[in-house]
């Protein structure tokens, strides 16, 4: 992990875990996800980018919602994915 965090992840103040472990936008879509994240902005959860779909960066992009955990049972991490980088929390 980067010992000089962005200003992205130094703002996360408190962590939102999901609230359902599922993609929305798989299921509507009749695909299947990998893995998911969760916005710590709006706290949609969302597949990863190794799902075929990678809605969570789609969504990403078109919000300008900077920052994901994962939403993995066991894993405690933060992404940013404007400035990539990541760190533990």
């Amino acid at each position: 992990m980067n010992e000089q965090i962005c200003a992205h992840l130094s703002a996360i103040k408190s962590i939102t875990q999901a609230a359902e472990a599922v993609c929305e936008e798989c299921i509507g879509q009749g695909t299947t996800w990998l893995h998911l994240r969760t916005c710590q902005t709006c706290q949609k959860t969302l597949c990863c980018d190794s799902s075929s779909e990678q809605h969570m960066s789609h969504h990403c992009r078109s919000t300008g919602h900077p920052v994901v955990i994962s939403s993995e049972p066991g894993e405690r991490w933060l992404y940013c994915y404007v400035d990539d980088q990541m760190a533990g929390y």
